[in-house]
This record gives C-alpha cells, sequence and structure tokens, in this order.
C-alpha cells in the first residue's frame, strides 16, 4: 500500500498545484531536522518531500485533451529553498533616521561527512514500528502485509552519523544589513537569496526581516504621528512665548501662543515621524499640562502681586468674570 500525497500533505484531492505547492512549503517547514528536534522529524522531512514529488510527477505526465490546443504553460517558477523569517527589534529613533544592523542567521548547509544526502557509512537496520518486526498488521480481522515496509518487516538504512539523516547542519552567519529610515512595525525587509542554501538546481530561499520597534520612554507612535505629554508652566500658557519641544531628532523651538492656562493640545505639521515613499511625515501631537507654582519666594511673591496688580488695573479687559461679579453685588 502506498501512503496517500494528499493525505501526507493535508490537502483535498481536488486541490492543484499552488495548494500542493503551499502545503509542501509549510510542512517542509515544520519538520525540517534543523527547525525540529523530534526524533521522527528527519522520517516526517523525507515522507513529505516523497509526497510533493509523486504529486508534481503526476502533474507533469498531464496531457491536454485530444482535439484541443494546449494554451502555452506558464514560466515555472524556479525551485527554491525554504526562506528564513526572522524579527529585527529597533529602537523608534534608529528605524526613524535608517541604520545598519548585524543579524545573526542560523541556516543549513549541506552537510560535508555525506555531501547532503543524509546517508554515510554501513547500513543498519530497523524494524518497522507498525508491524513491529512481523511484516504484516491485523485489518478487518485479517492478516496483511504492513503498508509501512510492504511486509519486510524492517528498514535497511545508511543514516549519517553527523547530520542524523537530514543532510545538512546548521551553521551561525552574520550578516551587515542597512534599514532604510521611515519604516514601520510589522514593515519588512526582504535579503534575496539568504535564506536556507539551495541545492542542485535549487536556488536559495529568502531570509525576512520584520520589523519590531521597543517601546519608548517618551513618544507614542500613531500612524506616522508622535505624541508625547509635556509639563508647562501656567504663566507660560497665559504669556505665550518659546517653548522647546523635544523631537526624534533634537529639540524644536516653538512659539506658543497666550490662552487660557489649562490643558490644551498642539500640533506641529511634519514634524513628528518621517514619511517614506510617497507616504508623508507625520505631525508632532503634544499634550500640554499646565503646572502651577508649588512654592514662591518673597521675590517671586512681590513680582506676581505687582503683575496681578496690573491686571487689576484692567480689570474689564483683563479678568471680565471678576468685573462682572463685582458689578452684580455692587462692589463697583
Amino acid at each position: 500500500m502506498n501512503p496517500d500525497p494528499y493525505e501526507i500533505l493535508g490537502i483535498s484531492p481536488d486541490s492543484g498545484p499552488a495548494e500542493w505547492k503551499r502545503a509542501y512549503r509549510r510542512l517542509a517547514m515544520r519538520w525540517h531536522p534543523d527547525r525540529n528536534a523530534h526524533a521522527q522529524a528527519t522520517e516526517r522531512f523525507k515522507e513529505i518531500n516523497a509526497a510533493y514529488e509523486q504529486l508534481t510527477a503526476v502533474d507533469a505526465d498531464d496531457e491536454p485533451e485530444a482535439g484541443g490546443e494546449a494554451d502555452a504553460p506558464p514560466a515555472a517558477e524556479p525551485a527554491r529553498a525554504a526562506d528564513i523569517r526572522l524579527n529585527l527589534e529597533l529602537s523608534l529613533e534608529e528605524a526613524a533616521s535608517g541604520c545598519r544592523k548585524t543579524v545573526v542567521v542560523m541556516r543549513g548547509n549541506p552537510c560535508p561527512t555525506c555531501a547532503g544526502s543524509g546517508e554515510h557509512g554501513m547500513a543498519r537496520t530497523r524494524f518497522c514500528g507498525a508491524c513491529h518486526g512481523s511484516g504484516r498488521v491485523r485489518a478487518d480481522g485479517e492478516l496483511v502485509r504492513c503498508g509501512d515496509c510492504g511486509g519486510r518487516g524492517f528498514f535497511s538504512e545508511r543514516i549519517c552519523p553527523d547530520c542524523h539523516g537530514s543532510g545538512r547542519q546548521t551553521a551561525e552567519v552574520s550578516l551587515e544589513i542597512s534599514v532604510p529610515p521611515g519604516m514601520l512595525a510589522g514593515d519588512e525587509l526582504r535579503l534575496s537569496g539568504q535564506g536556507e542554501p539551495g541545492d542542485g538546481d535549487e536556488l536559495p530561499g529568502h531570509l525576512f526581516l520584520t520589523l519590531v520597534l521597543r517601546s519608548h520612554a517618551l513618544f507614542q507612535l500613531r500612524g506616522r504621528d508622535l505624541h508625547f505629554s509635556m509639563p508647562v508652566g501656567a504663566l507660560a500658557m497665559l504669556a505665550g512665548g518659546k517653548v522647546e519641544l523635544p523631537t526624534l531628532f533634537g529639540t524644536l523651538a516653538h512659539e506658543l501662543a497666550a490662552g487660557s492656562a489649562e490643558r490644551r493640545e498642539i500640533r506641529v505639521a511634519g514634524r513628528g515621524y518621517p514619511g517614506r515613499g510617497r507616504l508623508p511625515a507625520g505631525d508632532l501631537v503634544v499634550d500640554l499640562q499646565p503646572v502651577f507654582p508649588a512654592r514662591l519666594d518673597a521675590r517671586q511673591r512681590k513680582l506676581l502681586l505687582q503683575a496681578h496688580q496690573a491686571l487689576v488695573d484692567d480689570m474689564a479687559e483683563a479678568m471680565p468674570e471678576i468685573a462682572a461679579w463685582r458689578r452684580e453685588n455692587g462692589l463697583d
């Protein structure tokens, strides 16, 4: 009994080559011995490869119906080894301005002992686990030939002792990469050909790096807008004047409009997180929080009283609520 390739790949018999390929890549990544330490990973990986090869071989033998012209087949995509996907963690400043980073990648290489075949040295015998070496299994009350070992009751293997039959050995590779400015969390960098090495006619896979941004002590990134809260002296909010606003690239002098000493938001267009490509830079959005003096010395008290007296002298304009209250209560 030959194993069903559709069942091994977990796909429907009505599926086509695109679904075969997706299922194969998913399972091969999961069961590759370099990535999976399970005792049966090597056997499962070989089984997956064999199932995919069986399906693609059948598909290649299909011919168009007689009497009709076959459409020109699409250009075949070259076979490619597995991709590697990693996260790349950056600070907000590094991602905003762009940077160079060193990435350490673990990837497989053909085992030098067996030249990537997985077999080396003298053969060894292993009993079949399905039939316990008898070559027969019971089905519907009868003894039938074991489908796993073909009735032999054992497997002959020449497993390479250095790669344990996988044909691969893992190696640590350091890559210097350049991160362009303005990338956001979740954006992806593709390093062509830096995934798992190819074998024979197979092209090497790609390395995909997904950007992860570390949280920042001050800024919160919302889209490309940078938000933060900043305490400001209440008197400065009343009188207006210049304030220094922090940005990812230093400080920015901003003219604060005179107004009430109440919490307010200011927005500085284009001074937030930088743009990328056709995407414009975000805004710098600041939540201003008024801070009143906690204590005053004699000199500060005298200056504030002088300022207060100047306001009282022009109460109708400077403090209309107090002026109205005095009039209503007959104090003026």
